[in-house]
C-alpha cells in the first residue's frame, strides 16, 4: 500500500537582534480558501485511517476485519485432473496419390462409402507397364542363357560317341575361343556312297542287304542301304545314276583311304567310291580359360557330351561372374518393371469412409501433378494429441479417464482413455513437455478438426471433507476463529484478533477445493482470504480527496 507523507513547514525561529523577521504566513481568509482547508483536513483524516488499517494488518494485532470471510468444511466430490487443450482428428487417414501416369478404367466408389482395406479404388490403363513387363522377361532369358553357355562352355565336351584320336592340350595351357582341344572320331562303322543306275536305283529301298567289295583286297563285307537319293545325277559316259549310301561294320583295318563297290541284289554300282567314318570331329574351344582338368588321352573311347578338357582360371571365373551379374540385373528390372504393374491398380490402405474423391473413371492422372486421388477417414475412433507438463507427467498413465468438451458443442462432456503417453517430449525455453495420445470411441457429434478440452483424471474423491484451497496457508496450515471471533450469524468476523492456526493434513484436490484427511473435523470453520473468493477487503478500500 502506498502512503501519503504531509511535509508541514518548519517553525519560524525566534529572531535574533540584527536580523530581519521572517514574514508571517497568511492564511486564506476567503469562503473557497476555508473550503479548500476542510477538504484537506479530511484528506489527512483519510490517509490516517488507510495507515492505521495497514499497520493493523501487518502484525499490529492480527488479521483486520473484512480481510477473511468464514467457510465450513463440507464433503465433497473432487476430481484431481490434468487439463489441457487440442485438436481431435480420426484415427488414422489417408490420402491417395497416383505413382504412375495413365487413364483411370474404374473408380467404383463415391464420397461417403464405407470402404475396407483392399477394396478396389481405381484401375488405370497398363499396356505400356505390361510390354515393359514383357521386355524385360526376354531380358532375363538373354541373361540366362549368356550365362549357362557360358557355364557349359567351361567343360569341352566330345559332340559325338568315337574314340579319342588325339588330344592337343595339357594342363596349364590357355585356351580362347577356336582354339583346337582334341579330335576324336568314329571308325567302328563305315559309310560307301555309290551311283546305281537310275532305273535300278529305282526299286532299292533303305534297309535291304548290300555286298560291299573292298578295293585292293577285294575282300567281302555285308551292309546295309541306308538312303536312296531322289536325284538323279549324269555319271560315266553319259547315263543317269543315283546315288545309295551304304553302311558297314569296320573290321578294324579300314580306314577312309580304301574304296569300295557293291552290288543290291541284281543291280550292280556303276562306279567306286571312298569309304567315310561315321564321325571325325576336332574339337574346339568355346570360351576362354586355363586347362585346369584333361579327362581322356588318345584311344579312349567317349560318347556324345562326354567331359575332354575343363578350363577356369581367373579369367574364366570373371567371365563366369559378369555373366551372373548380368542376369540378376535382369531379373531385378523384370521384378521392378512387376511392381510398377501393381501401382496401376490402387486399393483401400485402410478400412474407413470416404470423404472426398478427386479423380472419376475417364480422367488420367499424373504421378507428379494429380495430387491427392481421394481421401480415407478412419472415424472408428477420434484421437487427441495433448501436451503434458513435466511437473504432470508422473500422474498420467495409459488407460485413465478423460473428460472432454468442446466449445462447438457447450453442455456436453465426452468420455476418453489415455492411449499412450510419449516420452519423446520438446523443451522450450527450458520448460518441456510430452505428447499424450486420447482415444475417443462415442464421440457424438464431434468432428475432425473440432477443438476441446480435456481433464485427465488423475482421481476421483467421492465425499471427502475439503475446504476451499485458497484457506490453505504455508503449505500445511489454516486460519481457525476462537470464540467471539464472529458475528452472531457466522457469516463476518468482527473480531480478528481472536484465531489460531492449525496445521492440517491434506488429500487431493480439484484446484478449488482440497481434501482434508487431518486436523479438521467435518463442520469446522475455517477463514479464507476475502480477495481469494472474488472480493475486496477493508484494507484494500482506497479513499480520493476532490480536487483543490
Amino acid at each position: 500500500m502506498e502512503t501519503t507523507s504531509v511535509v508541514m513547514p518548519e517553525a519560524p525561529q525566534t529572531p535574533k537582534e540584527g536580523k530581519r523577521k521572517l514574514p508571517r504566513p497568511h492564511l486564506p481568509k476567503t469562503k473557497k480558501g476555508k473550503k479548500r482547508l476542510k477538504w484537506g483536513i479530511i484528506a489527512a483524516a483519510v490517509l490516517l485511517g488507510a495507515y492505521w488499517m495497514f499497520f493493523r494488518s501487518s502484525g499490529g494485532g492480527g488479521p483486520a476485519v473484512g480481510q477473511y470471510t468464514p467457510d465450513t468444511v463440507q464433503r465433497r466430490d473432487l476430481t484431481s485432473a490434468v487439463s489441457g487443450t487440442g485438436t481431435v482428428t480420426p484415427i488414422d487417414s489417408y490420402y491417395l496419390k497416383p505413382l504412375v501416369t495413365g487413364e483411370v478404367l474404374e473408380a467404383p466408389f463415391e464420397v461417403g462409402d464405407r470402404v475396407e482395406k483392399g477394396q478396389l479404388l481405381y484401375r488405370l490403363d497398363a499396356r505400356d507397364a505390361e510390354m515393359t513387363i514383357a521386355q524385360a522377361e526376354l531380358s532375363v532369358r538373354q541373361a540366362q542363357k549368356n550365362y549357362d553357355d557360358l557355364a557349359a562352355n567351361l567343360t569341352v565336351t566330345a559332340g559325338g560317341a568315337g574314340v579319342v584320336q588325339q588330344v592337343l592340350v595339357q594342363r596349364g595351357d590357355l585356351v580362347s575361343p577356336g582354339t583346337p582341344v582334341a579330335e576324336v572320331a568314329d571308325t567302328s562303322s563305315l559309310t560307301v556312297t555309290l551311283p546305281f543306275h537310275s532305273a535300278e536305283a529305282q526299286g532299292i529301298r533303305p534297309g535291304q542287304s548290300a555286298q560291299v567289295t573292298v578295293g585292293g583286297t577285294m575282300e567281302e563285307l555285308p551292309g546295309t542301304v541306308e538312303s536312296v537319293s531322289s536325284a538323279e545325277l549324269v555319271g560315266a559316259g553319259g547315263a543317269l545314276v543315283r546315288n545309295v549310301k551304304i553302311r558297314v561294320r569296320n573290321p578294324g583295318a579300314l580306314t577312309a583311304a580304301n574304296s569300295a563297290t557293291a552290288s543290291v541284289g541284281d543291280a550292280s554300282c556303276a562306279g567306286s567310291a571312298n569309304f567315310e567314318e561315321a564321325l571325325r570331329q576336332t574339337v574346339v574351344a568355346q570360351a576362354s580359360g586355363e586347362v585346369t582338368e584333361v579327362h581322356v588321352t588318345a584311344g579312349s573311347g567317349v560318347s556324345a557330351g562326354s567331359a575332354l578338357v575343363s578350363l577356369g582360371g581367373t579369367a574364366a571365373q570373371s567371365s563366369l561372374e559378369d555373366a551372373a551379374i548380368a542376369l540378376e540385373n535382369a531379373r531385378l528390372s523384370l521384378q521392378r518393371a512387376q511392381d510398377v504393374l501393381e501401382n496401376y491398380t490402387i486399393t483401400a490402405p485402410i478400412s474407413g469412409t470416404v470423404i472426398e474423391k478427386n479423380i472419376k473413371a475417364g480422367d488420367n492422372v499424373n504421378n507428379i501433378e494429380s495430387g491427392s486421388l481421394a481421401v480415407i477417414y478412419d472415424l472408428s475412433y477420434l484421437k487427441l494429441e495433448m501436451n503434458i507438463s513435466e511437473l504432470d507427467l508422473s500422474k498420467v498413465r495409459e488407460g485413465q479417464e478423460v473428460d472432454i468438451t468442446a466449445d462447438a458443442i457447450p453442455g456436453e462432456v465426452f468420455q476418453g482413455k489415455v492411449d499412450r503417453v510419449s516420452i519423446n517430449g520438446t523443451t522450450t525455453n527450458g520448460f518441456t513437455t510430452y505428447p499424450a495420445t486420447i482415444l475417443l470411441e462415442d464421440y457424438g457429434g464431434l468432428n475432425p478438426g473440432m477443438n476441446v478440452s480435456a481433464d485427465i483424471v488423475v482421481e476421483r474423491m467421492k465425499d471427502v471433507p475439503s475446504i476451499p484451497a485458497a484457506a490453505v496457508q504455508r503449505g500445511d496450515t489454516v486460519l481457525v476463529p476462537l470464540d467471539g471471533c464472529l458475528s452472531p450469524d457466522g457469516s463476518s468476523v468482527v473480531d480478528p484478533t481472536k484465531t489460531e492456526e492449525r496445521t492440517v493434513t491434506l488429500g487431493g484436490g480439484d484446484g478449488d477445493y482440497v481434501e482434508i484427511t487431518s486436523g479438521l473435523n467435518e463442520g469446522d470453520i475455517v477463514l479464507v482470504p476475502a480477495q481469494a473468493q472474488g472480493g475486496m477487503g477493508g484494507a484494500g478500500m482506497m479513499a480520493a480527496a476532490p480536487a483543490a
